[in-house]
């Protein structure tokens, strides 16, 4: 099978941090690659961010479909584009929010998100209301550090792990989901030093549609999520027309 890992940023970086990390779980007859969007935000912070990132991600499905792709991962904690992905894609479209949060309900009784900056925590809260996780989600905190400083600011690791240990006595959670891709390859670091278990999305996405595909599972293609009608668009989103 070959699935498609969305990185809806264009931070290159990332990507290459997402493919080990999805990689290191993918199954021996998984074919995996991942893709950086082609236009977007360097990262993705706000509404603004991740509303102008949706573009890059459909033109990565769209790209995906006619390269024969079986499945994708949307590598970005707020599932940007997710609805829109799943309309074009014929096969499963999982986002790594929804994905970490349905295994971390798998691991106790209730979870905690821990993401980079406060002003996405509202963003957070929501998926989990969408997704049917309000009751497993016991706090969504912050670490206050940008996305692209993750891995290039010397404290970072200390001040996420910190982050996490206070997320779990707070909330008094049984596993930690990590709110953002670019710490995928923080889980075992995490675990070993707090003692819970820690939720990459990255791999609990890939995983899931890795087994969703091997089940011969993929979209129903009714409602709203069968192929967008057909019309013309105009301006700058002329060639996402769906004619």
């Amino acid at each position: 099978m070959r699935i498609r890992v969305v990185n809806p940023n264009t931070t290159r970086a990332m990507t290459d941090l997402i493919e080990r990390c999805a990689g290191a779980v993918a199954g021996p007859g998984t074919r995996l690659d991942a893709v950086t969007a082609t236009m977007g935000p360097p990262s993705i912070e706000s509404h603004y961010d991740e509303a102008l990132s949706v573009p890059g991600v459909l033109d990565a499905i769209r790209r995906g479909e006619a390269d024969g792709v079986d499945g994708y991962v949307l590598a970005c904690f707020g599932d940007p584009g997710l609805d829109a992905a799943r309309e074009l894609a014929a096969g499963p479209v999982v986002g790594i929010a929804e994905a970490a949060m349905r295994t971390a309900a798998h691991l106790g009784r209730g979870f905690s998100v821990v993401t980079t900056l406060g002003r996405t925590a509202g963003r957070a809260a929501d998926l989990a209301d969408r997704y049917g996780m309000r009751r497993f989600c016991l706090g969504v905190h912050a670490c206050e550090l940008p996305v692209l400083s993750l891995h290039t600011d010397p404290d970072a690791r200390k001040i996420i792990t910190e982050a996490c240990r206070t997320a779990v006595e707070t909330d008094g959670s049984d596993a930690v989901v990590l709110g953002c891709a670019g710490m995928a390859d923080l889980c075992a670091h995490l675990r070993e030093e707090i003692g819970v278990p820690v939720v990459d999305g990255v791999a609990a996405a890939t995983l899931t549609v890795q087994s969703l595909v091997a089940q011969g599972l993929r979209k129903s293609g009714r409602g709203e999520f069968a192929s967008p009608p057909p019309k013309e668009y105009v301006g700058l989103l002329r060639d996402f027309g769906t004619g």
